[in-house]
């Protein structure tokens, strides 16, 4: 047959099994020179072999490709949520009375802002003892009220525990059957879903959490704070940021008044 006369597969199959034959060739005779050669030979060619391959196993481990890492449970995300909630529930005192008398108010610590909101349900005072859940107490001031909030401000130089700050959740970005988390006042957790969102507040299938206590998603971020006239009822969180918007001049002179309150209120403390 003519060599001429092959298909283009054919050489290739003719390629393939010449290579074959050289190398099984060339095996056979390198194995049969290294049993002629002499000893001092064969363990050159020897030890070159055991470095070649000490050298591949220690590069194998960089091109392992790590898998990732399990995302977390349902389960999980619920606990760090409520556990991020926990750490700003703050609970809010009378500066003339002090701790002697029970808390008037219930409320959420938003640590960026370096304030403290509540559900405006009742008239309360302009200057007030903040109670955290580490067991401190830190004296604040009325900075501005307005859509059923009250939000009170901390002196600059005040010593605030620390706590993850929460992203506000805007009203538009809430989606129907979404998640709904809260502390009630007892200190128990309760869970529910966003039912219906309006203009005029955001419906959930929580129980009463009391007036003022935060609402978070499965973020630990804040959809609002309990409005306290129907169970499941909140006060967006957009009121609260709108509200923080209008009192960033406001914070800054009311700092004097909160440090006022210091004063007041240690005296009151130690007095009670």
């Amino acid at each position: 047959m003519n060599i001429e006369e092959l298909s283009k597969s054919q050489l290739i199959l003719l390629t393939i099994l010449v290579n074959f034959v050289m190398s099984v060739a060339t095996g056979i005779l390198t194995v049969s020179l290294l049993d002629q050669a002499p000893p001092y030979v064969t363990q050159t060619v020897n030890r070159v072999v055991e470095h070649t391959i000490e050298t591949v196993t220690k590069a194998a481990p960089a091109a392992v490709v790590q898998a990732p890492a399990p995302a977390p449970s349902n389960q999980d995300l619920v606990t760090a949520a409520i556990g991020a909630d926990a750490t700003r529930a703050v609970a809010f005192y009378a500066a003339d009375t002090g701790t002697s008398t029970p808390a008037i108010a219930i409320g959420t610590y938003l640590p960026k802002a370096r304030a403290a909101v509540t559900a405006a349900q009742d008239a309360l005072p302009k200057e007030v003892l903040v109670a955290f859940p580490d067991g401190s107490f830190v004296p604040a001031s009325l900075s501005r009220a307005g859509s059923g909030i009250m939000i009170y401000g901390f002196a600059d130089k005040a010593s605030l525990p620390k706590a993850p700050s929460p992203i506000l959740v805007a009203s538009s970005d809430l989606k129907l059957g979404e998640t709904a988390l809260a502390l009630r006042p007892d200190g128990s957790a309760a869970t529910g879903i966003v039912s219906l969102v309006t203009n005029k507040g955001i419906h959930t299938t929580l129980p009463d959490i009391g007036a003022g206590s935060a609402a978070v998603d499965l973020s630990g971020n804040l959809i609002g704070i309990g409005a306290g006239a129907t169970s499941g009822s909140l006060i967006s969180a957009d009121k609260i940021e709108v509200l923080l918007a209008a009192t960033s001049t406001p914070l800054a002179t009311s700092a004097p008044s909160a440090a006022k309150a210091i004063g007041v209120s240690a005296t009151t403390s130690a007095a009670n």
